[in-house]
């Protein structure tokens, strides 16, 4: 069997080169440049040089073909330019997940294919595993979880077909992290101690505002913060926790569950000691219950008059906002579209005890809110909704029908811990009720949800 290997000058896709070579397949290299506009890089343009100065000598001291693909052009249409759109509607897309969707598993494949490859493997920390369906004994292909906790990947393939997994290959899923370094060390392969890549999938670490400024416009805007008092009489905030109050257990005696005490992935995420929903309730919410349960909060109401007075000996005229109950404005920005939901840095605002976050964004008016405080109410929500057209079913056979209800773990980003919930499939769309009120849930992003043995069985963007 000839395979291609996805070569990126990591240590990743190196190892995963080197054992599919010792295994005794017919392995070539291949590296893709996938962006030539370094203006926005962090690094310059000779980061993807060198990257693929590495990854050839890595194939050289495997005794392996390296080959190199210009993908740039698809790359911009499929992946960047998707990411200038989402971005102008004030939402935040995921372009690793596209560059797998899109690119690794589609054009890159039909290359390494036309140059005679059966297969495309990549150094994703992942598993793949092949069962026959009891229906039709036609084989499917299962994503599970990578067994190194800290390093799972699976996330990024999340948008991957049965098609696609035919082809591909994960050969370090079954390793820790350290032990690919220490395999890459023995073997002497010179990418053996490179740091792991960041940034934008094939295009470097970059500053994001300035990247994005290549298409998207910079214009100055409001930053308004937004009180906890907004939230004590705004209809629908209530009108959520009304219906979070008909899902509780009839023994739960705890605060309302609408609250995330999330700190960061690299912190256990403060949960419930005992779940507070009752299944039974959950199943029985209408269509129009969870459609407000998932509605995002607008701000748009919270509006500033202006007044006139006189100030100084002189008593001069000057103008001033009146006092809100409900927020204030507190700094300037260069764009609501630069910013993200739960984002805190580069707000540039003092003169508070605790962090300030993003906790809404309004494009059409070129404003952002934020709040103070990591409990702050406008940073948690509870369910989500994912429209009939954005549910994506890695495996179609565990595809559910209108009315089905599942048990699941889902997560909402890259590297954050799983979260048990409950899957709701309606006619207009899958809800996902979380049984802990989930921080920074934002528009674009992907839901990804799992099996209890670690299988990832589909996503869709939020």
């Amino acid at each position: 069997m000839k395979i291609c290997v996805g070569l990126s000058g990591g240590v990743d896709s190196s190892v995963a080169a080197l054992l599919l070579k010792q295994q005794g397949y017919d392995v070539f290299a291949m590296f893709m440049q996938n962006w030539h506009d370094a203006d926005a890089t962090l690094h310059g343009d000779c980061e993807w040089e060198e990257d693929k100065f590495v990854a050839e000598m890595v194939a050289r001291k495997i005794g392996i073909p390296f080959y190199f693909v210009d993908l740039s052009k698809e790359y911009r249409q499929r992946v960047v330019d998707y990411m200038f759109d989402e971005y102008s509607k004030g939402r935040t897309p995921n372009p690793d997940v596209l560059c797998n969707r899109e690119i690794k598993f589609d054009a890159f494949l039909r290359v390494a294919q036309k140059m005679g490859a059966d297969m495309v493997a990549t150094g994703h920390y992942c598993r793949k595993e092949a069962i026959r369906s009891a229906q039709d004994d036609k084989t499917i292909y299962r994503i599970l979880e990578g067994v190194d906790p800290g390093k799972d990947q699976s996330y990024f393939l999340c948008q991957l077909n049965q098609e696609q997994l035919s082809k591909a290959m994960f050969p370090i899923g079954h390793l820790l992290k350290s032990e690919v370094r220490a395999i890459a060390k023995e073997a002497d392969l010179p990418s053996a101690d490179k740091k792991d890549s960041q940034g934008i999938c094939f295009v470097g670490k970059v500053d994001l505002p300035t990247f994005l400024q290549q298409k998207l416009k910079s214009v100055e805007g409001d930053v308004v913060e937004v009180y906890p008092s907004f939230y004590e009489q705004d209809a629908l905030y209530q009108r959520q926790c009304e219906i979070v109050r008909g899902m509780l257990r009839d023994d739960y005696t705890g605060p309302l569950p609408v609250i995330s005490h999330y700190i960061s992935e690299d912190k256990a995420s403060a949960t419930l000691d005992t779940r507070p929903f009752d299944d039974a309730r959950i199943a029985s919410l209408s269509d129009e219950d969870l459609r407000t349960l998932s509605t995002p909060l607008s701000y748009g109401a919270i509006r500033f008059e202006t007044e006139v007075y006189r100030s100084g000996k002189k008593h001069i005229r000057k103008t001033r906002y009146k006092e809100n109950p409900f927020g204030k404005i507190v700094g300037r920005h260069e764009g609501a579209q630069f910013y993200t939901i739960g984002q805190r840095k580069g707000l540039n605002i003092g003169g508070h005890k605790d962090s300030i976050f993003v906790i809404s964004t309004d494009t059409d008016r070129n404003i952002i809110y934020v709040g103070e405080g990591h409990t702050h109410p406008g940073l948690s929500r509870l369910c989500l909704r994912v429209a009939p057209e954005e549910i994506h079913w890695i495996r179609p056979d565990l595809a559910m029908s209108t009315g089905e209800v599942r048990r699941c773990r889902v997560r909402i980003r890259y590297r954050q811990p799983l979260q048990s919930a409950t899957l709701l499939q309606r006619a207009d769309g899958l809800y996902i009720v979380f049984d802990n009120a989930q921080r920074g849930i934002t528009a674009g992003q992907f839901a990804v949800w799992y099996a209890d043995d670690g299988e990832m069985t589909g996503s869709g963007v939020i």
